[in-house]
């Protein structure tokens, strides 16, 4: 047993009973689980499908899978550091290379030579290398600790080990991992890339073929494929030969046992349910409100010409795929049966521990510290969330330029385990990536989103709040957001640059309204943050940690950790489900493409496959299901077999899956999927790529 799970001795009562405990929402069932590299349950894979994957498997898998750190999931997939990813995932990317006279995003990209492959701005890849478990080292430096000084002692020894591990490395990103809501600490050590390059796209029309009426459903027709190359150091594609995934030579069979590996990005599946009913309540109705607001303002400016219908169309997109997968999530919390089973767990092991002295002595009442920190949040949750977080001024990359100047000056000021997270020498990177990159900015439509941030804050803080006040003083939101973005600056990369190395110096006499706006609101916006991780984020994860260190001592480490954006495996079988009385099989075919287009909008088939429609072979599989347990973050995640090749591409989950933040249900929830030979397919006899299909064929 590894050393975070010891504690206090259980009684023999106590133990009994413990050992007799099933918990539903933590025992992976069949093929459920987003299990972490190193303890992955190989036993389990080899009853359920005679195959155990060992060390050497499970090592060769975690260094051909890499992370997108803006989101996504990926793979190397050729020895010259090709990477796999979903076009929905580099996105950002095949807009930003893209032109008013060359729009990717519509018309798909293919670099004919490697010289013609373009530098995406600011996409980092990141390879896992290594994970040491830390959860000793955490855990005595927050020891005794609450409120303030336990954040403060957190944030102190995670600075303080991730320093340690990058050495002063760019190149190297090493993060402390919070598992099991801070049960245990593991650190992982990546590899970090940041001149990475588009490679081939293909055109929206088909990589989102269906649009938002199809998005997040089954069956699917999407080629939501994009590949991008990552380069070292010397300019040159980086060497991957030892490490990446080949190319399967023929496509899953149903009933064919699968892998996936990618970075899921968050679930509650161990939140309680005093975290569950809030969640229910308030973040998510709140969240979903917001959204619909903010679709409305990106459809209206979408609406006025072809190239506003350019320049927002990423953002409009992201937009719709988060309501859509929100709303899944309040569908599924709003199920009395989901919170009665998890009150039921929650009561059962609190009598537990309660019955034995010394398990009361040593955990208190967990969920009673939770709850309460709930009730806080709930007073503070509008204005930590207008000024700090979701549904901030973030919305506008020239304020986000802004902020990250600012804290930026005074952050990096302090000792390194004094800082804000993002700011310690481990994550600035990242941030300095972005500050510094040539992606376009669009003053039209951020007079559009600093508009509307500006109203909703003052309507959801009310206009008598002093921030507000100070905010607006005698001018509207019109005129001060088109007073910000006329008079800023901070569209101009080079101008960002100056103000980064500057220092406070350079802040202090900017005079850029931006910049200047980003300070009036920042004082406020800190102290909302300071107040959130005092009492409420601290408070979860400290009892959060006491809670699964009760776990741990019923099940051990059968117990897989709530998705962090991590590395993960998960394990399952191609194979259909049953919807409304129908069985749904497990595999489309690119004839039936052809079928389901009307040639309107979704359902426009892009020019290339109307004329290459002959030369597709019809039968071919093109998109699959299968019973892998993922989420959001797992886009872009290879699909492999057992020998390790791939056979396919997750890009989505079905409409069931929409819950999994909180829960898999193996019936019916299933993952979504290209095949390798649709892929083959349409590299060969669509786009005529032969040089990235001569690549994936290993020559």
């Amino acid at each position: 047993m590894r050393d975070f799970l010891k504690g206090a001795p259980l009684s023999a009562l106590a133990a009994a009973a413990l050992a007799g405990l099933l918990l539903a929402p933590t025992v992976a069932g069949a093929d459920e689980g987003m299990w972490t590299f190193n303890n992955f349950p190989s036993a389990k894979v080899k009853q359920a499908y005679g195959f155990s994957p060992d060390p050497k498997w499970l090592e060769r898998v975690q260094l051909a899978s890499v992370r997108l750190a803006r989101g996504c999931s990926g793979a190397f997939v050729s020895a010259s550091g090709l990477v796999q990813t979903n076009h929905h995932c580099a996105r950002a990317c095949i807009q930003q290379v893209s032109t008013a006279e060359h729009n990717h995003i519509k018309d798909g990209f293919t670099a004919a030579e490697l010289k013609d492959e373009a530098k995406c701005p600011d996409m980092e890849v990141n390879q896992l290398v290594q994970i040491t478990d830390v959860t000793q080292r955490v855990n005595a430096a927050t020891a005794g600790k609450e409120g303030d000084a336990f954040s403060a002692a957190l944030k102190e020894v995670q600075a303080a080990i991730q320093k340690e591990c990058t050495g002063g490395a760019d190149d190297t990103r090493c993060d402390v991992v919070e598992l099991y809501h801070g049960g245990a600490y593991n650190l992982y050590k990546y590899h970090r890339y940041q001149d990475v390059r588009l490679v081939f796209a293909p055109e929206e029309d088909i990589a989102f073929f269906g649009g938002d009426p199809d998005n997040f459903e089954f069956p699917r027709y999407d080629l939501d494929v994009s590949y991008v190359r990552v380069y070292d150091k010397d300019g040159k594609p980086l060497n991957t030969k030892a490490n990446y995934f080949p190319y399967a030579s023929h496509d899953a069979n149903e009933g064919d046992l699968v892998f996936t590996s990618g970075n899921p990005g968050r679930t509650e599946r161990l939140d309680t349910v005093a975290e569950l009913e809030y969640e229910r309540d308030h973040a998510l109705p709140d969240r979903l409100l917001y959204l619909a607001e903010l679709r409305g303002i990106l459809l209206q400016f979408t609406s006025q010409g072809e190239e506003n219908g350019r320049i927002a169309r990423t953002k409009l997109f992201t937009l719709e795929n988060s309501y859509k997968a929100l709303y899944g999530g309040l569908q599924t919390l709003v199920d009395p049966a989901l919170i009665a089973t998890k009150r039921k767990d929650e009561a059962e092991l609190k009598a537990i521990i309660d019955a034995d002295p010394a398990l009361k002595q040593q955990y208190g009442d967990p969920w009673a510290a939770i709850a309460k920190s709930v009730e806080h949040f709930a007073v503070v949750a509008t204005r930590y969330d207008v000024l700090e977080g979701g549904r901030s001024f973030t919305q506008s990359d020239m304020f986000t330029f802004a902020r990250n100047l600012v804290r930026a000056a005074s952050e990096r000021a302090l000792p390194d385990g004094k800082r804000l997270r993002e700011y310690t020498d481990a994550n600035f990177p990242f941030i300095r990536q972005r500050l510094l990159s040539n992606s376009p900015v669009y003053p039209e439509l951020e007079r559009v989103l600093m508009r509307m941030q500006l109203v909703y804050m003052q309507r959801q803080l009310g206009p008598d709040d002093p921030l507000v006040k100070k905010v607006f003083g005698n001018r509207s939101a019109e005129q001060i957001a088109d007073d910000l973005v006329k008079g800023s600056t901070l569209g101009d990369p080079a101008e960002r640059k100056r103000l980064l190395e500057g220092g406070q110096a350079a802040l202090d006499a900017s005079t850029d309204p931006m910049i200047r706006f980003a300070k009036l609101v920042d004082a406020d916006a800190l102290a909302a943050r300071r107040d959130v991780e005092a009492n409420v984020a601290a408070v979860q994860q400290k009892n959060a940690g006491y809670i699964a260190q009760a776990m741990f001592k019923v099940h051990g480490t059968s117990i897989y950790p709530d998705a962090t954006f991590s590395p993960r495996v998960s394990y399952g079988a191609v194979k259909g489900y049953e919807q409304n009385g129908q069985h749904v099989a497990p595999f489309t075919t690119m004839g039936g493409t052809f079928d389901r287009a009307t040639g309107a909008f979704p359902f426009a088939l892009p020019e290339s496959w109307l004329k290459a429609k002959d030369a597709i072979n019809p039968s071919q599989k093109f998109d699959a299901v299968s019973t892998n347990d993922i989420i959001g973050g797992n886009s872009g995640s290879p699909v492999i077999n057992k020998d390790a090749e791939v056979v396919g591409l997750i890009f989505d989950g079905n409409i069931q899956s929409l819950g999994g933040d909180y829960g898999y249900d193996g019936s019916v929830n299933r993952a979504v999927w290209v095949t390798v030979g649709a892929l083959k397919e349409a590299l060969a006899k669509v786009y005529h790529a032969n040089r990235l299909a001569k690549e994936l064929a290993g020559h």
